[in-house]
């Protein structure tokens, strides 16, 4: 269960699912000790009836498998509040670079202390607007490679959340090459009929 302090409650609720070191103004910390995106329980002992504005995601689904996905889509789903939003971003299995597939690859490049070791899916496009789509939201593609490997990019404010593993944010990406992205897309609860 995730600690929310008497101020924290009186703003919009915004969360950093898996957020290691990630710490924004006005975003709650969260790593999986604390809430678990399979576990429905950790999110009803953390929020009761509180709804959630945003929830941030930076290579975070990867981990989980197709099924397990969507099962935290659809928890995240009954914890948000209309138009609230899950920004998510994990690796691209379009991106053509030799070398980001063979790090982002499932089970990983290496030994299992890799971060990559616990990969479960790399999705593409297609795969997690499915995925999402089922669980009920709506899909805005923010940045992704097509099946031909051409690179998509919608313009996104960093202030709804801030994806470093991006076009404009990672220091691979520079003198007009990719070095790495994150397929990135905002899953949207609509507001109900």
């Amino acid at each position: 269960m995730i600690k929310i302090n008497k101020n924290e409650w009186s703003e919009p609720l915004k969360i950093i699912l898996g957020a290691s070191s990630q710490a924004y103004p006005s975003w709650i910390q969260t790593q999986e000790e604390e809430l678990n995106l399979l576990d429905r329980s950790d999110w009803e002992e953390s929020f009761n009836s509180r709804k959630i504005r945003a929830i941030l995601a930076e290579h975070v689904w990867e981990h989980l498998s197709y099924e397990e996905g969507m099962k935290a889509a659809r928890i995240c789903y009954d914890f948000l509040e209309p138009e609230g939003y899950i920004r998510c971003a994990v690796p691209d299995a379009f991106f053509r670079n030799k070398e980001y597939q063979d790090i982002v690859q499932i089970g990983g490049p290496g030994p299992k202390e890799h971060p990559a070791a616990s990969h479960k899916i790399v999705h593409n496009y297609k795969t997690i607007t499915s995925m999402f789509e089922e669980a009920g939201f709506k899909i805005r593609l923010l940045e992704y490679c097509d099946e031909h490997g051409e690179f998509h990019y919608k313009d996104w404010n960093p202030e709804d959340g801030f994806i470093y593993r991006s076009l404009r944010f990672d220091h691979r990406n520079k003198n007009d090459e990719l070095g790495f992205v994150s397929l990135i897309v905002d899953a949207v609860k609509e507001m109900s009929e």
